[in-house]
This record gives structure tokens, sequence and C-alpha cells, in this order.
């Protein structure tokens, strides 16, 4: 079942718990796919479908219950139990990632950063995060059970980093790095491009400056 499911209804699923979260929260007991479609400006139908990929999780006349679905999609997304994860790139935005709360809120331990500078290893995070040199990350994937490594070097070492990562067990990446990444067919890689992102958004600034005004 979970190799028919798209990348894209695993993404809602990710909007929904968050969504789930804040009515748990807030005492709210049930809701149904309309309140859940309209907070993500979607169809209900389309909310219905994904959450059908998993089984029959709604309550007939009722809805979902807030509860119970938030215990659902945290199973379906393994966020039931604990993750540990390495950042690669004792740089800015690595100690920016290592140092960030909300990951472990949500289950993502931080265990190690890696780097290859002497200077660097040793050291740790502002919150603890011990830095190692990389050619170790193989002995220290295996001692911390490291399942996710997260890629935060400039782009001309990235794939060297992604090789070695791949090469020290690590099946799950993701990538800070721009351009394209090659990783063997049993690794998941998911990129985030935070040019193409800014660059997105100025296309749109830039079609709101141009679009003449309403009279």
């Amino acid at each position: 079942m979970a190799e028919q499911v798209s990348e894209q209804t695993t993404n809602r699923l990710s909007l929904y718990l968050r969504f789930l979260n804040e009515l748990e929260a807030g005492g709210v007991r049930t809701v149904s796919s309309k309140v859940l479609a309209a907070r993500f400006d979607l169809n209900a139908a389309l909310i219905r479908k994904d959450l059908s990929h998993f089984g029959d999780l709604g309550v007939r006349g009722v809805g979902y219950v807030v509860a119970d679905l938030r215990q659902r999609l945290r199973q379906i997304l393994g966020l039931d139990r604990c993750l540990n994860v390495t950042i690669i790139g004792a740089g800015n935005l690595g100690f920016a990632l290592a140092d960030y709360p909300g990951f472990r809120k949500e289950g993502f331990r931080i265990v190690a950063l890696f780097d290859t500078l002497p200077e660097k290893v040793g050291g740790r995070s502002r919150s603890g995060v011990p830095i190692h040199d990389i050619r170790d990350l193989k002995q220290v994937a295996r001692r911390e059970q490291i399942t996710i490594a997260v890629v935060a070097v400039p782009a001309e070492s990235a794939q060297v980093v992604v090789n070695t990562v791949v090469e020290a067990g690590i099946k799950a990446l993701l990538n800070f790095s721009p351009g394209a990444l090659r990783v063997p067919p049993d690794v998941k890689l998911k990129s985030v491009d935070l040019t193409v992102s800014l660059e997105s958004l100025s296309f749109h600034l830039a079609r709101g400056v141009d679009r003449p005004p309403r009279p």
C-alpha cells in the first residue's frame, strides 16, 4: 500500500498532523474533512482520499476523532519512535539546524554534527551537539543508530559528502545544497533549495507589481 502513496500525499499528511496538533491543544475532539479542506484550501474529497490510503480512519456522522487520527498519522509517518539525525556541515546553517528545538519535539533527535575542519572537530553547538570528523561518520552513525542525514555543505562538496553518507549506511538524506545530486535507488533524497524558493517568491511578487491595480 505504501508504495502507491505519492509524495504529494505524504507531504499533505504532515500538514494535516500539524493542524491536528493545534486542534488537540485547543481541546477540539472531532474534525470533518470539510474543516481540514478549508484550512489548507483543498477539496474535502482529496482529504478523504489521502486518508483512505491507510484504512477507514473516519467515523460515520462524526468525521475524524482528533486524538485518534493524530496518533494514526504519527504512526504512518513513523513519528511514534525517536529518529536519530546527523547534520553534515558545522557552518552557520548546520548550527542553526542542530540547535532548532522543534525537531526534538517532533521526534527527531540531532545527535551529531560532522565537519572537515580540525578547528571545529571536538567542539559542540550551542545546545551541546558534538562535532565529529567526517572521516568518523560510519563509526558514529553505527554507534548512535543514525537513520537520517542532513547535508548543509557548499555545492562543490555536496556530492562527495552524499557519497560518504551513503557509504556509512544512512538511507535517508535531506539536502540543503544547491544542484542535482545522485544517490543509489535504495536511498531517499529530498532537497531544499532555498534559492529556488526565493526566486519563486520573487516571481509572484513581480507578477503582482506588473498586474494593473483593480479599479
